[in-house]
C-alpha cells in the first residue's frame, strides 16, 4: 500500500538509496539491490535463486531507470515505491533510519502540492480511513517496526494492550508464512515483481491487499497479482487458527468496551494486511458488535467481504458505514467520499452500474480533486452508454492526474464510441507510452483499427496482446478476423483454430466449419450491381420487388423491424422475464406520486431504484450480463422516457413499454400493458378504463422505442392526443393491434420467438450459407431459400436476377412437405380430368 505523499516520503527514499549506494556512483547495482532486499526483509531467508529472480524482475520492469554504468537510479527506486512494490515507511523503520526535523516537515500548502496530497490519499481506492476522527484517546508513540497504518495518529493503535496483541499476531503470521514459503517462492519479498507495467492497473488500481481491479477481476497471470496465497486446508493453518482464537479471547477480556473494540480492530486490520480476509472479517464483525453505529468497523468489514467476492454483503456493510458516517456529521465528513467509492465498486460487482454511478458522482462532489472517483464515474457512464457524460468525467480525471493510464484508456474507448477515432488513437497511444504492456489499451486499439478497416495494424495490436497474455482467446479470435480481412486466409484459419483450442466455444467451431464450407463452394464472379458480404456475391433488391405468396408470409420490412426488436430482447434477456412479474411489482412497489413541470401526477422513480427493480426481474443473470442488459435498456428505453435528462422515469409507462417483449402469451402481454397504464395516477379514478390521450401517448412512445424509423409524431397528431375520453380494454386492443400506427408487429416478434428452435433439415440460406433456423423463405419460381436475416435485408443470389420475386414462408419442414403434397394432389386431379 502506498504511503501518503509529500517531501518527507521522498526524503525517506533518498536516505534508503544513499544507505545502499556503497560506491556512491548514483545507482544501485545488483549487489547493492540484493543487499537492500535482504535488509528490509530481516525475517525472510532468501535463496540465491530467489534473490536473482527478484532482481531480474526489478531490472526488467524498471529498465528505463537503469543506468548501464551504475544501476537503478534514485528516480527508479522512487518509482518502485510509487508502484507499490515496497512500503517506504516500513522499510525506513526496518533500517532504523531517522529523518532530520527539517526534512520531515510537511510541504507548503500550495495549490499544486495540495492536489498531490489529495491524489496520494485517494490513490488507494479510498480504503484508508486515516482521517477518521477518534479523539477519545491520545495514541501512544508509534513503534519502530510498526506498519504505517498502525502508526497513524487517527486510525492506528490506541491502547497498549492492542500493541501487545499486534506484536503477538505478527509473530504468529510470520511463523505461518515461514511454513508456506517453500510453496510460495518469492511471494514474501518486498520486491516481488509488483510493478503495474505489465497489467492494466495504475499504481492506485489496488488499494489495500485484496481489493480487486476497478472494472473487473484482476488478471491472475500478471506478476502484480502473484501475491502470497495462503493454504487454508493444512495443519499449520489450523494451528494458527487455534492460536488466533487465544488472541481474540484476550481481546474480549479487555478492561473496557472501547479497549476491546480497539483490540479487535487492530487484529482485523493486521489480518487484512496479510490477506487473511476471512479471519479479518471475523474480527471486524466482532468490532461491529461492540460499536454497532461505528463507521470504521462496517467499512472494514465491507472491504473484507468484497475481497472475498461477497459483493452483496459488502454493499450492505458499506451502506451501514454510510448511514453511520452521515449521522456523524462533520466528524465523519472526510470518510464519506471513501465510503461512496467503495460502495459504488461493490455495487458494480453485483452488476448495479446505475447505482454505482450515483455514488461515484457523490464522491466527486464531496472531493472535487478526487481523480479516482471521476475515473470510476466516467467508466461507469461509458458502461451504460452515456458517452458524452463519460467523456467529460474522464477528461477531468486525466486533467487532475495526467499519468493516469487507465483513465486515458477508458477515454479512448469513449471517444471511439462517439466516432472520434483520431482522438481515441491519441489517447490509447498515451496509455502505451505510459505503460507499454497495458493490455486493455492494446486490445481496444486493435478493435478501433478493425472498425476503421486497418486490418494490418489491428493484427499487430492483437499480436502484442498475445505476447503479454498468450491465453487471451478473444485477442486470438480478433487476430484471426483481422488476418482474414487482410486476405491472409490460411493464417486467419490457423489463428481461428488456436482461438477454438483456447476457449472451446462452439460458435468458433461453427465458424471454422462455415469457412470450410465456403472454401469448397465455387466462387461466383462479382457484378457491378451486386454487393458482397465477404462470403460471396448477391443482389440487394428494392422492397417493391419482393412479393408475398399468402397472407401468412411476413412482410420484409416488418421482419426487419421484428428482428431488431428480437435482438434487443435477447440482449436484455427480457424474453426470460415472465410478464406476470411486472404485475407483481406494480402491486408490491410503493412509489410516491410526484408532479412534473406541467403539474401532471406521475409515479416517477430515479434510474438507480429502477435498476434495483430490474435486478429482481432478471435475478438469474450474472453481474456482467446484467450490466449489458442495463446498458441496452438505458440507451433504448430510458433515453426515450427521460428525454429531458431529469434522471427520473415514469414507472408505469416503463412497465407498459417492456411488457410486450417479456415472456408470456400475446394476450397476457397486452393485458399487463393495459394494467400498467391503468396503474398510473392519471388513470387511477376507480374506473377500469384509461384515458385515450394516455393510450395514444403510450403507443407513440412504444413505436419511438422499438420502431424509431417511422414518422410517429406526425401520425399521432392525426389521432387526437388531447382527447379526454376513456378507452376500454377492447378499444385499446384495436389501437394496439393496428398494423400501420399501432404495434401489430408483436405477432411477427412472437413468431420469431417460437422459431428459435426450428430447423429445416439440410436447407441452408442461399446467401450466407448457414443452416436456416426459424422461418424459411422460399422463392417459388427459382426455388432458392433465404433465412430471416437475408430475406429482411432484401438479398437474392446473383445468378437469379428477375423483375420480381415471390416468396412463401415455411415455419417448419413439415409445412413444406405438406405444401408439396397438396400441390401434388391438385396436379393429379387435374391430370385425371384431362380428355
Amino acid at each position: 500500500m502506498m504511503a501518503s505523499g509529500g517531501g518527507g516520503r521522498a526524503e525517506k527514499v533518498r536516505r534508503i538509496f544513499e544507505r545502499f549506494d556503497a560506491n556512491r556512483d548514483g545507482g544501485l547495482n545488483r549487489e547493492e539491490m540484493a543487499a537492500l532486499v535482504v535488509a528490509v526483509n530481516p525475517r525472510v531467508k532468501f535463496s540465491d535463486e530467489q534473490i536473482s529472480a527478484i532482481l531480474d524482475e526489478v531490472f526488467r520492469t524498471y529498465a528505463e531507470f537503469i543506468r548501464p554504468d551504475s544501476g537503478l537510479s534514485l528516480d527508479g527506486l522512487l518509482r518502485t515505491y510509487d508502484d507499490g512494490a515496497g512500503d517506504v515507511d516500513r522499510d525506513f523503520d526496518a533500517l532504523s533510519l531517522r529523518l532530520d526535523p527539517e526534512a520531515a516537515a510537511p510541504p507548503e500548502p500550495s495549490a499544486a502540492r495540495a492536489g498531490q496530497a489529495t491524489a496520494a490519499s485517494s490513490s488507494s481506492v479510498l480504503l484508508d480511513d486515516r482521517l477518521l476522527p477518534d479523539d477519545r484517546h491520545a495514541p501512544p508513540p508509534p513503534r519502530a517496526a510498526a506498519a504505517p497504518w498502525a502508526a497513524s495518529p487517527n486510525h492506528g493503535v490506541v491502547f497498549d494492550s492492542s500493541w501487545a496483541l499486534l506484536d503477538d499476531l505478527e509473530i504468529l503470521v510470520k511463523r505461518l508464512r515461514s511454513k508456506h514459503l517453500p510453496k510460495a517462492a518469492t511471494a514474501a519479498a518486498t520486491f516481488d515483481g509488483g510493478s503495474n507495467n505489465n497489467n492494466n492497473n495504475n499504481f492506485d488500481s489496488f488499494s489495500e491487499a485484496g481489493w480487486s481491479r476497478e472494472m473487473g477481476p484482476s488478471d491472475p497471470t500478471s506478476s502484480a497479482d502473484r501475491r502470497f496465497a495462503w493454504d487454508e486446508t493444512g495443519r499449520d493453518y489450523l494451528t494458527f487458527l487455534k492460536e488466533l482464537a487465544v488472541l481474540r479471547g484476550r481481546a474480549d477480556g479487555a478492561r473496557s468496551r472501547e479497549e476491546a473494540f480497539d483490540n479487535h480492530m487492530v487484529i482485523g486490520r493486521a489480518l487484512y494486511e496479510h490477506r487473511l480476509f476471512r479471519d479479518a472479517l471475523i474480527s471486524f464483525r466482532r468490532a461491529c458488535e461492540l460499536q454497532p453505529t461505528g463507521v470504521r468497523p462496517h467499512f472494514r468489514a465491507g472491504n473484507s467481504l468484497y475481497a472475498l467476492g461477497r459483493h452483496a454483503e459488502a454493499k450492505e456493510e458499506f451502506l451501514l458505514a454510510l448511514e453511520a458516517a452521515e449521522a456523524g456529521g462533520s466528524q465523519s465528513a472526510d470518510i464519506l467520499p471513501q465510503i461512496h467509492v467503495n460502495l459504488g465498486i461493490a455495487m458494480e460487482g453485483e452488476g448495479m452500474i446505475l447505482g454505482a454511478c450515483e455514488h461515484y458522482r457523490e464522491a466527486a462532489i464531496l472531493s472535487s480533486t478526487h481523480f479516482r472517483s471521476l475515473k470510476l464515474l466516467g467508466s461507469a457512464l461509458f458502461g451504460v452508454g452515456e458517452y458524452r457524460a463519460a467523456e467529460k468525467a474522464l477528461e477531468e480525471a486525466v486533467f487532475l492526474r495526467p499519468d493516469y493510464a487507465d483513465a486515458h484508456c477508458d477515454l479512448g474507448s469513449t471517444l471511439h464510441a462517439l466516432g472520434e477515432d483520431e482522438r481515441a488513437i491519441q489517447e490509447f497511444q498515451k496509455v502505451i507510452d505510459l505503460k507499454p504492456r497495458h493490455v486493455d489499451a492494446l486490445y481496444n486499439l486493435g478493435g478501433l483499427y478493425m472498425d476503421m478497416g486497418r486490418f494490418a495494424r489491428a493484427a499487430e495490436m492483437y499480436t502484442r496482446v498475445l505476447g503479454f497474455r498468450p491465453n487471451h482467446w478473444r485477442a486470438q479470435l480478433n487476430k484471426a478476423v483481422a488476418l482474414l480481412g487482410q486476405g491472409e486466409s490460411d493464417e486467419g484459419k490457423r489463428a481461428l483454430k488456436e482461438a477454438f483450442k483456447m476457449s472451446q466455444r462452439v460458435e468458433l467451431y461453427d465458424a471454422i466449419v462455415h469457412l470450410k464450407t465456403l472454401q469448397k463452394k465455387k466462387k461466383q464472379k462479382p457484378s457491378k450491381e451486386s454487393g458482397t458480404d465477404g462470403e460471396g456475391t448477391f443482389l440487394i433488391v428494392e422492397p417493391s420487388k419482393f412479393k408475398r405468396v399468402g397472407q401468412k408470409t411476413t412482410l420484409r420490412q416488418d421482419l426487419a423491424n421484428a428482428l431488431d426488436i428480437r435482438a434487443f430482447q435477447r440482449l436484455t434477456r427480457l424474453g426470460r422475464c415472465d410478464v406476470e412479474l411486472l404485475r407483481k411489482e406494480m402491486s408490491e412497489t410503493d412509489v410516491p406520486i410526484s408532479y412534473s413541470g406541467t403539474g401532471v401526477p406521475e409515479k416517477s422513480i430515479r434510474k438507480a431504484p429502477l435498476e434495483v427493480i430490474l435486478r429482481r426481474l432478471l435475478r438469474s443473470l450474472k453481474p456482467d450480463t446484467f450490466q449489458g442488459a442495463i446498458k441496452a435498456i438505458n440507451e433504448r428505453v430510458l433515453s426515450v422516457l427521460d428525454a429531458s435528462g431529469s434522471g427520473r422515469v415514469d414507472l408505469g409507462m416503463f412497465f407498459a413499454v417492456i411488457a410486450p417483449i417479456c415472456h408470456g402469451s400475446t394476450d397476457r402481454r397486452k393485458r399487463v400493458v393495459y394494467d400498467a397504464l391503468l396503474w398510473r395516477p392519471t388513470n387511477e379514478s376507480g374506473a377500469a378504463q384509461i384515458r385515450r390521450a394516455d393510450a395514444l401517448a403510450y403507443i407513440k412512445i412504444l413505436r419511438a422505442v422499438y420502431i424509431p424509423s417511422h414518422g410517429v409524431s406526425d401520425m399521432m397528431e392525426m389521432h387526437g392526443e388531447s382527447d379526454p375520453s376513456l378507452v376500454s380494454y377492447a378499444e385499446f386492443l384495436e389501437m394496439f393491434n393496428d398494423p400501420d400506427w399501432g404495434f401489430g408487429i408483436l405477432g411477427t416478434l412472437v413468431k420469431l420467438e417460437d422459431g428459435d428452435r426450428i430447423r429445416h433439415g439440410r436447407h441452408t440460406c442461399s446467401i450466407c450459407r448457414y443452416p436456416i433456423i426459424g422461418s424459411r423463405f422460399k422463392e417459388t419460381k427459382q426455388r432458392f431459400s433465404l433465412c430471416n436475416r437475408c430475406y429482411s435485408e432484401g438479398k437474392v443470389p446473383l445468378g437469379f436476377k428477375q423483375e420480381e420475386y415471390r416468396f412463401k414462408e415455411y415455419g417448419s419442414e413439415s409445412e413444406a412437405i405438406k405444401d408439396k403434397c397438396t400441390c401434388f394432389s391438385l396436379q393429379s386431379k387435374s391430370s385425371e380430368g384431362d380428355p
